[in-house]
C-alpha cells in the first residue's frame, strides 16, 4: 500500500506548488509588463532496488508565458511598450535582466532607470544630461532637449532582445533573464510605442478556473491516502488472523 501513499503524497505536494504559483499570477494580474508563471512538473519513477511501482511528481523550474498583453496609452514621455515581442534590457548587479515593463525613470543623476534598475542601450546604461524635454522615437531612440536649446539631440537608443519563451526564467527581482546565464540576442527590428504601457498578460479567469482544478486535485489525493491508510489496516488485521 506505501506505493499508492507514495504516489497521493507526492500528487498533494505538486498541487500545493502549483496553487502557489497561481496565486502569485492573480496577485500580479494589475502588474504592468507581468508575464505568467506556468507550473512544471512531470511523473519521475522512484530510484532503487525494489521501487519500480513508485512514482512522484517531480517539479521544475516553472516556464513563463510571453504572449504580449494589451498596450493602454498613458500620454507620459517616458512611458514605453513592445510592439509584438521583445524586451528591454536592464543591468541587475553587473548583469542583463530584461522586462516588458515600461515606466521609465529619471534619477537625480540623469540615469535612465526601470524600477530601480539602469537601463541599457546600445552604448551600456543610458545616461541623460539636463533636459526640459524628452522623445522615444519608434525604433527606440531616446532623445532630449537639452535646456537652454531648443533641438532635440540623440542621446541613445533603447536595447532590446529576443527571447524565446523555452529559454526565459525569472531572476530573484522577478525579471526575465536566460536559463544559462548568458545575455540574449539584440534586435534592431523590435518596435516601441512611446506614450504607452503594456498590461500584464494575466487572465484571471483561466487562473482561477486553474485554482479550483487544483483544489479538486488535492481532495482527491488526501481522499487517495485515507484509502491507502484504510487498506494497510484491513491488510494488517488480515495479517494478526
Amino acid at each position: 500500500m506505501d506505493a499508492l501513499l507514495f504516489t497521493a503524497m507526492s500528487g498533494a505536494d505538486r498541487a500545493l506548488h502549483a496553487q502557489q504559483v497561481h496565486a502569485n499570477n492573480i496577485a500580479n494580474v494589475e502588474t504592468r509588463g507581468f508575464r505568467a508563471d506556468i507550473e512544471m512538473a512531470q511523473s519521475q519513477t522512484v530510484k532503487g532496488y525494489g521501487y519500480d511501482s513508485r512514482q512522484q511528481a517531480s517539479l521544475s523550474a516553472n516556464a513563463v508565458n510571453l504572449t504580449p498583453g494589451t498596450l493602454m496609452a498613458t500620454g507620459r514621455d517616458l512611458d514605453v511598450a513592445i510592439k509584438g515581442e521583445g524586451f528591454f534590457a536592464v543591468e541587475v548587479g553587473g548583469k542583463e535582466a530584461y522586462s516588458r515593463a515600461g515606466a521609465l525613470t529619471v534619477s537625480a543623476d540623469g540615469q535612465l532607470q526601470l524600477n530601480g534598475h539602469p537601463v541599457l542601450g546600445d552604448g551600456g546604461p543610458i545616461m541623460l544630461p539636463p533636459f526640459t524635454k524628452v522623445q522615444i522615437s519608434d525604433n527606440g531612440t531616446v532623445a532630449v532637449q537639452p535646456e537652454g536649446e531648443t533641438a532635440l539631440q540623440d542621446v541613445d537608443r533603447l536595447k532590446t532582445v529576443q527571447l524565446p519563451a523555452g529559454d526565459a526564467t525569472k531572476n530573484e527581482a522577478g525579471l526575465l533573464v536566460r536559463r544559462d546565464g548568458r545575455p540574449a540576442t539584440a534586435s534592431d527590428d523590435i518596435e516601441v510605442a512611446a506614450g504607452h504601457l503594456e498590461s500584464g498578460n494575466v487572465s484571471a479567469v483561466e487562473e482561477l478556473v486553474a485554482t479550483m482544478t487544483l483544489n479538486r486535485s488535492f481532495e482527491m489525493q488526501m481522499k487517495l491516502m485515507r484509502s491507502a491508510d484504510d487498506l494497510a489496516d484491513a491488510g494488517n488485521r488480515l495479517m494478526r488472523g
